[in-house]
């Protein structure tokens, strides 16, 4: 397979064609406007970008990438810019931004379907099936700012992948402009489609590399109407591992989420963010965050009775049932508050990692065990979605260590965990993707013949290269 030529700087030819598509207030060249639109949560990524183009409509897209194409000129497609590992950061490409596709094209309360356009911010695709007594369940911290394209493009996972799934679990149908500028339109709203390769799901956790996802079909389910929320204070990681499958029976598996928390986590929370408070009595060395979800009333006493069970028995060591919709945000604010506050400890070395839920607490243990032979004093904090296997192993830098010189030792620190991740057969990256950060996990840790057929596929959609070039792959 021969490489594809490399993308061209885009021209003031190139520029006034896009702004004949999109109108002149569409198309942002100025370095102070585009500067929010480039700069990456983490710092870690600062892009460039001859031009900013924000289409109105599918056709207005398809436009933009028919002209890019002839053109030979890169295009880095953009949702709400949320992103962890530096995918929507353009290296010189046309930064092709979804903000102005945020209509709600459908809502379909007997079928439970939403169709909205890509550039739907999480949160309004959430209220709009509220308003409907319905639920869309994909939950993030960034649900505030990240949009639906952005969601698929990464195959979003977030804190209710217990029961409801990812992005590829919640998504019936996608628009798409493809490479070339043509269109697919597969808004199709079938449970069952058993007619060939189902190429929605290869756009979805694509991240940009094999199109522009513009609209999607999302399933909808009952809005609950009972919400238990408990946090329970544990001794060990293996303590929360059989606590969730106690509390799958007992809850008849409406388990929503099931967090883990340590206790270095919850001391930064404690420490830097106003509001927070230590939810039990006494410290523990591990906490879970569980919540279920029903859509009529029925198993709320023998959720309540498995809890007691369990601290009879000396399973759990301490546990406190929401007895309010302030006390359960209270809870909540708690998990949330971890990921702001480990700033304020210096800088962190992130690990977003997945395991068979099984061997969670293997996982713990051998992880931290590999990182303080590495270097001493190093603080894990680790936190996340154990229900489904998901734990984000972050580093903070030992006390009186220079910044810079901790994070120099970011590869070979990462290294040493994703050693371990695959040593127990999981994954390096659980939810956050590829992008440009871990395109040298990705060359590592897949096999020749994964690498060789995800460039066979890139190859098949993208023979010009010109699609978000950089992200998976080096070239």
């Amino acid at each position: 397979m021969t490489s594809p030529a490399p993308s061209r700087p885009a021209d003031a030819g190139l520029i006034e064609k896009l702004v004949s598509v999109v109108g002149v207030a569409h198309v942002v060249t100025d370095a102070q406007a585009l500067a929010p639109y480039l700069a990456e949560p983490r710092g870690l990524f600062h892009g460039s970008t001859p031009a900013l183009v924000c289409p109105g409509n599918t056709e207005e897209t398809a436009a933009i990438v028919r002209l890019c194409v002839a053109a030979g000129v890169a295009i880095v497609p953009q949702g709400g810019n949320t992103g962890l590992v530096g995918g929507s950061a353009p290296d010189g490409a046309v930064l092709l931004n979804l903000e102005r596709m945020n209509r709600i094209r459908a809502l379909d309360p007997i079928g439970n379907t939403l169709i909205v356009e890509a550039g739907c911010v999480l949160a309004t695709a959430q209220r709009a099936a509220d308003a409907a007594q319905r639920l869309f369940p994909l939950s993030l911290g960034a649900e505030g700012s990240c949009q639906i394209g952005g969601n698929l493009s990464t195959n979003a996972g977030g804190l209710a992948v217990l029961r409801y799934g990812t992005m590829r679990d919640l998504t019936l149908g996608i628009e798409a402009v493809l490479p070339d500028g043509s269109v697919w339109n597969g808004l199709k709203a079938l449970r069952k489609d058993n007619t060939g390769y189902d190429l929605k799901q290869l756009l979805i956790g694509g991240e940009g590399t094999l199109g522009v996802i513009t609209a999607a079909v999302l399933k909808l389910f009952p809005a609950p109407a009972v919400t238990q929320t408990a946090l329970i204070g544990l001794a060990r990681p293996q303590d929360a591992i059989a606590l969730l499958a106690r509390a799958r029976i007992a809850s008849a598996d409406t388990l929503v989420a099931f967090e883990l928390i340590s206790r270095r986590a919850l001391d930064f929370a404690l420490r830097h963010i106003a509001g927070t408070l230590d939810p039990l009595g006494a410290p523990h060395a591990w906490y879970v965050l569980a919540e279920r979800h029903a859509s009529a009333p029925g198993l709320e006493s023998a959720f309540e009775d498995m809890l007691a069970g369990a601290l009879g028995e000396g399973a759990i060591a301490d546990a406190a049932l929401a007895q309010s919709g302030a006390q359960r945000a209270s809870f909540w604010k708690l998990r949330e508050a971890i990921v702001s506050a480990q700033r304020f400890e210096g800088a962190s070395i992130k690990n977003d990692v997945s395991v068979p839920v099984a061997a969670v607490p293997e996982f713990l243990a051998r992880a931290e065990a590999a990182v303080a032979a590495l270097c001493p004093g190093i603080r894990v904090v680790a936190f996340g979605h154990v229900g489904d296997g998901n734990i984000h192993f972050n580093l903070t830098q030992p006390e009186g260590v220079e910044r810079q010189a901790y994070l120099d030792r970011w590869w070979e620190l990462a290294g040493a965990v994703d050693e371990v991740v695959q040593a127990l057969g999981g994954s390096f990256s659980a939810e956050h993707g590829i992008g440009r950060l871990k395109r040298r996990e990705l060359a590592r840790f897949k096999s020749p013949v994964e690498l060789a057929l995800m460039r066979r596929v890139k190859s098949a959609f993208d023979p010009l290269g010109l699609m978000n070039p950089g992200v998976f792959f080096d070239s």
